[in-house]
């Protein structure tokens, strides 16, 4: 079955419904974007999630040192790298590393090759912040891809009515979702309970 992540959670309420309704994955936001929370904030949250719904810190271009920090604080099970990060950095740093990529062209498609991480995250180009755009991507750009789809995590545009599709076509380990899950703006309750629910059904092509 497919794995399910949300990402910039920012209460609690949406924590708890997120996790009732079967998330694997929960992404909190340190990196510039409408959805940005504070270490403090973070904690709180973290400590409503099960151990078995996994923690992921996304970062955009940050220093080894509070990404390090930051991980300890929270307890992160994962770290998002969102930037420009080097292969080098990230085995470096040496914590599960899930790396996103913004995807144009087959190149940037298979350019991930390049980097040793756990998940390979594929989303649309974002436009005021990095990722997050909520448009999606070409995802036949993904066909040649060197990467087994066991670590392939697929984001970009995706929401309940387009989620079957998606995996059906794809068969990506997880996806993930942010927009997707808002209802002006802001997280809904019923419409994470409705991408999860469908996510996690049967979709016949």
């Amino acid at each position: 079955m497919t794995k399910v992540k949300i990402c910039g959670l920012k209460n609690s309420e949406h924590v708890e419904a997120a996790v009732q309704a079967g998330v694997d994955f929960i992404g909190f936001m340190f990196a510039p974007s409408k959805r940005r929370i504070t270490v403090e904030e973070a904690i709180n949250l973290a400590a409503l999630i099960p151990t078995e719904v996994k923690k992921v810190g996304v970062f955009v271009n940050e220093t080894p040192e509070i990404i390090v920090q930051i991980a300890q604080k929270v307890g992160l099970d994962y770290i998002q790298y969102h930037g420009d990060e080097t292969p080098e950095m990230i085995a470096q740093i040496g914590l599960p590393a899930i790396k996103a990529f913004s995807i144009c062209s087959k190149e940037d498609a298979v350019r991930a090759a390049k980097y040793d991480v756990d998940f390979y995250l594929f989303d649309a180009p974002g436009t005021d912040y990095r990722g997050g755009s909520g448009n999606s991507f070409d995802w036949t750009l993904l066909d040649d891809v060197k990467i087994p789809l066991e670590k392939v995590i697929l984001a970009g545009g995706l929401n309940a009515e387009n989620v079957g599709l998606a995996i059906a076509l794809v068969e990506p380990f997880a996806v993930d979702v942010s927009s997707g899950v808002e209802v002006d703006g802001q997280k809904d309750v019923d419409a994470i309970t409705t991408f999860i629910e469908n996510a996690k059904g049967e979709f016949i092509l």
